[in-house]
């Protein structure tokens, strides 16, 4: 009988290894999956600030660019004269 009992005990062993096993490859797989998307995160928000950094450039090249035709505007409509030579 002790014998049966010991076939048990190592049947549950068995069983438990082998779910432990299943739960760290599960682990393994989540890990992996969130360090992917960290990195995806990561890259993302490297792109989208370089992105954003050339974009306000441009803005700030157009903006310079309006405040000196604002100027221009302004200086002939305040003196017609100067275009009429």
């Amino acid at each position: 009988m002790a014998r049966a009992g010991g076939i048990t005990h190592a049947v549950n062993v068995g069983i438990a290894v082998q779910a432990d096993w299943e739960n760290r490859e599960f682990i393994s797989h989540i890990s992996l999956n969130v360090r992917k998307l960290f990195d995806f995160l990561v890259q993302f928000e490297a792109t989208t600030k370089s992105k954003l950094a050339t974009l306000n450039e441009k803005l700030d090249t157009l903006e310079r660019r309006l405040e000196l035709l604002e100027v221009q505007v302004s200086t002939a409509t305040a003196n017609p004269a100067l275009f009429n030579v």
